[in-house]
Parts: structure tokens; C-alpha cells; sequence
């Protein structure tokens, strides 16, 4: 590979043609060909003719902001590669994708986007950009496809080098655009499309030579094949198709539902071995998920993030920073804004955001494989020994935390010689005691703390958790000169409460320009008021902004009612509410400020109601919010009607006053979530929800849900379920389109923790009982099921969990 390289002078020149193991760290560019007259070609570079060619500006710009980030090479397609030598020529096509996903970063130089980013204030400005990037060429070009997803850093610019946002900022933008799944722009391997649902990407596309049509594509497919120009596009795209349809070669993917990666022929390549680890898409602190979750506003957490940020750089035997502190005062906005500002640093090796019932992010299972794929990524001189790792290990996605962290982040790590990568790299690891199993999070602490083992490259692992035992016990377990801790509660409460004044502020003053309220509202009063019923808790001025926001054209009301203002007393009539004498009590514990604010929000939500009717609407609000608290996994608003066998309608209905506690998307297809995980401790603890109306007695929730699951699978599952009629047709055969057709998301739901579900309630089984009564019709049903949505594996550990459950309830009394 030959890069370019700026001197002093901001003259280019092409350095040597580097080998595989030592290119150096570089930025590459992404742009549509003018006339060819006018591009700059190798040749030009070695004959010293190509300052007077206009592309000449494409390759200056590229080089300013490789400068600008800290890169002295950088690459572009028209004059790092001799093209009148074929052999280098097919390799570098064949190499092309590969050389987008090892780049630190991805300049899109968008020649037909004149304006610069919008004002947020000129709303014609806005409307004009945002017209001219929908419409430019780049998005209709070939080639552009594999530079838009292979990179993990793409960043666009205007015709004046303006940058316009990244890929993720303008991720929205882009689906609409190119109707690429937002899960592929977001970094989800492209094995897990289907081979339609990728060539539908490039459907509307074109190139200027029509076999490119075909190449363009092989580093979508990960093949390789010889280019032979002349031979037409449909031949092209026939051996492209035959190259994508051979069968992988001693390759085969784990069982968590990665399809087998299909090959050519030959050996293994670097990059294409990531594909089979199970990655968890939702972990990394910038997934789409998470999207809208808030970093630190500036002057706030200063002392914290300062500690911190000397912690990374004295780079000492410390390798771990333990901020722990009590539920809702703040550590994942910490840990985001740490992760954000490591990640434009070049210097954020991996990000994982535990969260409880969230899935793939809910235990350990995916934690090494997801930190080992976004290391692959982010640090271009690893990608190729974390696949080596994989091609010597062909089961390690299987295979212990032990293993996975020593095969696929220590070993390759240690291999690394610091000459060309960051000298120390951070790996924040969010909410570890959300992480389901203890034993889990003792393992990977005491594996964690071998990062200070690592001598060319240094690996700092920022932590954060509340103070929980597991935690503590696996942390007393490591020498103090390996980890520094950092108690969030123990800050100076006038400081906690300084931030918390600013935050409020900040938000209000937004909410007051949406609702068209007077300047200067609510006043410093009611926001000091407000500070001192946060009582240090960020997650109450979090959640309190969040209800008076949702309140609209009563956002006055809502803020009213959380002061407790004895005007709103109307809204407390009936027979649950409660107290309001400890409201300014100083003594008061945060955590119950933090429970009559939870409470405030659910009574609110019956506000319109006459006494009986409350008492109804409770019990149904308390129904969908117990089943939401206790998914293992979230779901949409569709699949959770569908658990519950109501119309998706009356769900939307029953949450529609709770979107200051529940994260509900507008997309249909996006899951609900908790907008904090204090509400569940809140809903499970009948000390702390004090309404019977609205505590959950977890064990009793999870039964019906259990129930629920098996009534769903009865009345869905069936023999065949696809009507092929041929029991030999493989899975592989079955676009997932075509499953979610038979197998509803929620029907998945409720093959894959249907068991667990009833083991977390403690029931027993009985003869002819509505378990006995499924199995012994749907068994087979259901192991087919499993076997499509390729979790057969789940289902026999499943299977186990029955086998355990069925024992205890054959013990006598």
C-alpha cells in the first residue's frame, strides 16, 4: 500500500509501497471523479505535474486535515495506485475495502455541496444544505458504497473543506438517502445482511466502467476474484455471485446467529475472521441506541473529569479508574463524555455499556468478542492479529472469558510494537453491576487487571458501577497499585448541587423557548428549589425535565406539580396520595426525593380520571410497566401488544404520559427502554414504592409473563412453519425477512426466555399444568422455531434450566 506523505513545506510526495504488517497510521479520502483530464494521477506525482490540475484541491485538503488530526500519511484512490500496472491494479481494487476499514479516518469530499454546515438559527440556510447533501452525487457512485460503510470514521465535508457532520451525526440522513439499515451504518458486520439486502444497496448505482458495477462489491461480500475488463457486467456479476455462493472452507459461525461467512477458495484474510464474533451492536457508547443520551454539559463534573483525565495521562500501574457512586448521580454521562472525548482523540479502544434486560448488553456473554471487534476497528495495526487470533481459534466465541481475553485482546495487544498506534489506549466499560451474573463480573475484573501486564502498548480500562459486592469483592481481590477509585457520592455536596443548578438551568431555559414561555422562566427560585429536591441525584433533575417537557403547553402545570404547589393539591385527591410535609426537609434521603418523583409521574398519568376509573387505569399501567421492567431483552411497542394481547393502540395509550421515565421511540420498530435503572429498583421495592397501586412483586411478574410466552408460542408455533414441505432445507436458505414473516419479534421473544423467565419467577411445575401442556404439544414446535432464528443452542441450555426447575419441584415439601 502507497501513501502519501506532507512535509513542512505542505508539499506531497509518495512514500514507499508498504507492506501489510507496517503501514503506519493514515486518513483516507472519499470523493466522485471529475474529467479524467483534471484528476491527479502517479503519474503526475512522479513527473511533478499536478499543482495546475483542479483535483490537485481534493488531495491539498486531505492532506490539511490528515495535519489537523495529528496524520502524516494519508491515501487517494486516483494517485497512490500505478494503474497501467494491472497486477498492482486488481490487488489494490481487491485490497480496497480492507484499506478504507484499517484508515483512522474517512474525509468524504463532497464537490457539489457548496454551503457550509447550517446555522441552527437560519432555518433556509438548514433547508438548503441539507437539499444539496440529499442530492449530491457521492451517494449514486459504485465505488462510494464500501467507503461509506467500511470505515469506522467517516467524516463529510463541503466543497470549502466545511465539515458538514459524520456518519453517525448524520446517520438519519443517510438511511433516507441510500436506505442502507441503520444497524450497517451504526458498524454491524455485513455478514449479518443478506446477500439481497446488500446488493439492494448498490441497486441504483453506477459506475463509469460497467464491470465496477460487480468489483465495487467484493469487499461487501469479502471475496476476492481477478478483474477482467472487457468481460461485460453480467459476467461480472456471475462470478460474483458464484464467489459469494461457495461455501466457507472450515469456517463456521457460532451459534449466536451469525450467518456461516462465505469465502472464496482461498485462505482466510485479515478482517473477514471479526465477522464471526458475536458482537453485541448495542454496546458502544455512540450505538444508535443511545443516541440521545447526554454528555456533561460544559463547567460541570469538572473535578471528576479532571481526575480522570490525569488518571490516562500519567499512564502508571493503575490500569483500572473505578468511579463508583450511588444509583442517578451521573456515572454513565460521566463514562459518555470520557468515551466522546477519547474517541476524537483517536484513543478510545472499545466502549461497553452494560445495561440490565437489555439483551446482548445484559450479561457477559458478547463483552471480550464486542471489545475485540471494536479494537479491530478502531485501531487499524490490530485488526490483523485480533484475526489471527480467530483463525487460530476457530471455537473461541465459544470458549471461556478466560480464553476470549487472553486469545483476542491481551495476545494481540502484546504484539503490538507502539511505533505505529497510540502509545496507550482507554476501554470504558459502563454499569458493570448491571451485568446478570456475579460471577461474570468477578472474572472479568480480575482478567481486566491484567492490562498492566502490557509493556509497548498500554490498555487503561475506565470503570464505572455502583458500589455493589460483587464489585467490591473482585476489586479487593487486585493490588491497590493496579486500580484508583473515585467515590462520586463523596464529592462536596455544594458542588453536586452546582452542577445539578446548571444542568437545570440549561434545560429549562430550552424547554421555555419550545413552549414560548417568558425569558428568565422558571427563575433562579424554582430552580433552587428544584436543586434541593434532587438532593445530589442527577437522574431526578434528569427525570424532572423530562416530565415538565412532556407536558407541553402545561410544562407550568408540571413543574407545579413537582414543587408541590398548594394550588396543584387537586391533583392528589385521592386516597394514595401522599405527605407532602417532608418535601423540604434536608434530612430527607435523596433516594426518597428521587421515589415521590417516580410516583408524582404515575399518579399524574390518571389525572383526568374519576376515582374508580384510577384504580382500573393503575392496574393496567402497573400490568405493561411491571412486563416492561422485567424483559430480558426490550421490545417495540408492537411486540410488547403482542406479548401482552392487546392492540399495539392500547399500549402506546397506557405509556403515552410516561416518556419522562420510559424511553419510547417514535420509530414503530425500536424497542421501549427504562430511561434509568433507579426505576426499577423503585418499582421491585414495596419500602420504596409505597402505592400498591404501582410496586411490582418481581417474582409474580415475571409468572404472568412466563404464562403469557407460552400462550403466545400455543397460539403461533406450528409444524413447518415456513410450509416448505422439505424437512432437509437448510436455515441458511431463509432470508431473516422471511422469518420475521412466520416468527414475529415477539414470538422470538418468547422461544428464546419463555424458561427463564419461569425460573425467575420460583414456580413450580405439575402434572398438566399450562408447561406440561405446551411441551406436549409444541415441543418439536418450538425446537423448530429455535432452529430458524439459529438459537438451537439457547434452546438445549434452556431445556437444562427446565430439567432444574422440574427437580426442585419433585422435592417434598
Amino acid at each position: 500500500m502507497r501513501l502519501l506523505e506532507r512535509n513542512n513545506a505542505g508539499d506531497f510526495s509518495l512514500t514507499k509501497d508498504f507492506l501489510r504488517d507496517d503501514v503506519p497510521r493514515y486518513a483516507i479520502l472519499s470523493h466522485t471523479w471529475g474529467a479524467d483530464t483534471e484528476e491527479v494521477t502517479f503519474e503526475d506525482l512522479m513527473n511533478g505535474t499536478s499543482k495546475h490540475k483542479t483535483g490537485y484541491d481534493k488531495i491539498r485538503f486531505c492532506g490539511e486535515q490528515a495535519r489537523h488530526d495529528d496524520l502524516q500519511y494519508f491515501w487517494v484512490d486516483t494517485c497512490c495506485i500505478n494503474k497501467s500496472n494491472n497486477t498492482e491494479l486488481s490487488e489494490a481494487i481487491n485490497s480496497m475495502f480492507r484499506w478504507y476499514q484499517n484508515a483512522v479516518k474517512c474525509y468524504v469530499y463532497l464537490s457539489d455541496v457548496p454551503r457550509a454546515a447550517f446555522d441552527a438559527n437560519d432555518e433556509l440556510n438548514q433547508l438548503r444544505w441539507e437539499l444539496d447533501f440529499r442530492e449530491s452525487r457521492w451517494f449514486t457512485r459504485g465505488w462510494t458504497l464500501q467507503e461509506l460503510l467500511a470505515p469506522g470514521s467517516v467524516e463529510f465535508f463541503s466543497r470549502k473543506g466545511r465539515r458538514l457532520g459524520d456518519k453517525r451525526t448524520l446517520e438519519r440522513q443517510i438511511h433516507e438517502i441510500t436506505g442502507i439499515a441503520l444497524s450497517a451504518l451504526q458498524g454491524t458486520p455485513l455478514s449479518q445482511f443478506s446477500v439481497d439486502e446488500r446488493l439492494a444497496w448498490a441497486k441504483n448505482r453506477q459506475t463509469t466502467r460497467k464491470e465496477d458495477e460487480a468489483y465495487s462489491l467484493l469487499g461487501i461480500f469479502n471475496v476476492y476474484m481477478p478483474l477482467i475488463y472487457g468481460e461485460g457486467r453480467d459476467n461480472a456479476f456471475t462470478r460474483l455471485r458464484d464467489e459469494i455462493d461457495k461455501p466457507s472452507r472450515g469456517m463456521y459461525a457460532h451459534y449466536s446467529g451469525h450467518h456461516p461467512t462465505r469465502q472464496s477458495g482461498r485462505a482466510l484474510t485479515v478482517n473477514s475472521g471479526l465477522d464471526r464474533l458475536p458482537y453485541a451492536v448495542e454496546a458502544p457508547f455512540n450505538s444508535h441506541s443511545r443516541q440521545h443520551e447526554p454528555i456533561c454539559l460544559e463547567h460541570t463534573r469538572v473535578d471528576v473529569l479532571h481526575e480522570i483525565y490525569n488518571w490516562t495521562a500519567r499512564q502508571d500501574k493503575r490500569c483500572i479508574f473505578w468511579l463508583n457512586g450511588l444509583a442517578g448521580t451521573g456515572k454513565s454521562t460521566i463514562a459518555r463524555t470520557v468515551a466522546r472525548t477519547y474517541s476524537e482523540r483517536g484513543r478510545l479502544g472499545a466502549s461497553f455499556f452494560f445495561s440490565k434486560g437489555g439483551g446482548d448488553v445484559g450479561h457477559a456473554g458478547k463483552f471480550f468478542t464486542s471489545i475485540a471487534v471494536q479494537l479491530a476497528r478502531n485501531v487499524a495495526t490490530l485488526s490483523r492479529h485480533i484475526c489471527e487470533a480467530i483463525a487460530a481459534h476457530s471455537n473461541i466465541a465459544s470458549q471461556s472469558l478466560y480464553d476470549q481475553w487472553r486469545q483476542l485482546i491481551l495476545g494481540p495487544l502484546s504484539k503490538l510494537d507502539g511505533r505505529s498506534c497510540q502509545p496507550s489506549y482507554i476501554l470504558v466499560v459502563d454499569a458493570l453491576d448491571e451485568c446478570s451474573n456475579d460471577n461474570d463480573i468477578r472474572v472479568i475484573l480480575r482478567l481486566l487487571a491484567e492490562a498492566g501486564s502490557l509493556r509497548t502498548v498500554k490498555l487503561q480500562v475506565f470503570l464505572t458501577s455502583r458500589p455493589e459486592i460483587p464489585i467490591r469483592y473482585g476489586l479487593c481481590q487486585i493490588s491497590d497499585a493496579e486500580h484508583q477509585d473515585f467515590v462520586l457520592h463523596n464529592i462536596s455536596p455544594s458542588i453536586i448541587s452546582h452542577d445539578i443548578s446548571l444542568f437545570l438551568a440549561h434545560d429549562l431555559a430550552l424547554i421555555g423557548q419550545e413552549n414560548s414561555l417568558e425569558a428568565g422562566w422558571p427563575g433562579a427560585e424554582a430552580i433552587q428549589r428544584l436543586v434541593q429536591r434532587a438532593s445530589g441525584l442527577f437522574i431526578w433533575a434528569a427525570t424532572a425535565c423530562r416530565f415538565i417537557r412532556e407536558g407541553r403547553n402545561f410544562a407550568t402545570d408540571r413543574l407545579s406539580i413537582i414543587l408541590k404547589d398548594s394550588s396543584m393539591d387537586e391533583f392528589f385527591t385521592d386516597d394514595s396520595a401522599t405527605d407532602d410535609d417532608s418535601n423540604d426537609d434536608p434530612a430527607v434521603a435523596p433516594e426518597e426525593h428521587l421515589n415521590k418523583l417516580y410516583l408524582t409521574v404515575l399518579r399524574n398519568s390518571a389525572r383526568n380520571y374519576k376515582k374508580q376509573e384510577k384504580k382500573r387505569w393503575y392496574k393496567l399501567l402497573k400490568t405493561t410497566i411491571g412486563t416492561i421492567t422485567v424483559l430480558f431483552s426490550p421490545l417495540s411497542t408492537s411486540s410488547l401488544a403482542g406479548v401482552l394481547h392487546v392492540r399495539r393502540e392500547e399500549v402506546i395509550r397506557r405509556l403515552n404520559d410516561l416518556h419522562s421515565i420510559l424511553a419510547i421511540p417514535e420509530e414503530r420498530a425500536q424497542p421501549i427502554r427504562l430511561q434509568h435503572p433507579s426505576f426499577r429498583d423503585f418499582l421491585f421495592d414495596e419500602k420504596r414504592c409505597a402505592d400498591s397501586n404501582f410496586w411490582v412483586d418481581e417474582k409474580q411478574a415475571h409468572q404472568t409473563l412466563a404464562a403469557n410466552c407460552i400462550r403466545l408460542m400455543s397460539n403461533s408455533l406450528k409444524q413447518d412453519i415456513y410450509d416448505l414441505g422439505t424437512p432437509g432445507a437448510l436455515v441458511t436458505d431463509i432470508e431473516n425477512n422471511q422469518v420475521e414473516q412466520c416468527l414475529s419479534p415477539e414470538v422470538q421473544y418468547a422461544c428464546l426466555y419463555w424458561i427463564d423467565h419461569l425460573q425467575k419467577s420460583g414456580a413450580q411445575l405439575y402434572d398438566n399444568d399450562l408447561v406440561h401442556q405446551f411441551l406436549e404439544m409444541h415441543l418439536l414446535h418450538w425446537l423448530e422455531a429455535l432452529s430458524w432464528i439459529r438459537k438451537i443452542s439457547e434452546g438445549i441450555l434452556a431445556i437444562t434450566s427446565l430439567e432444574s426447575i422440574a427437580l426442585v419441584s419433585q422435592l417434598p415439601a
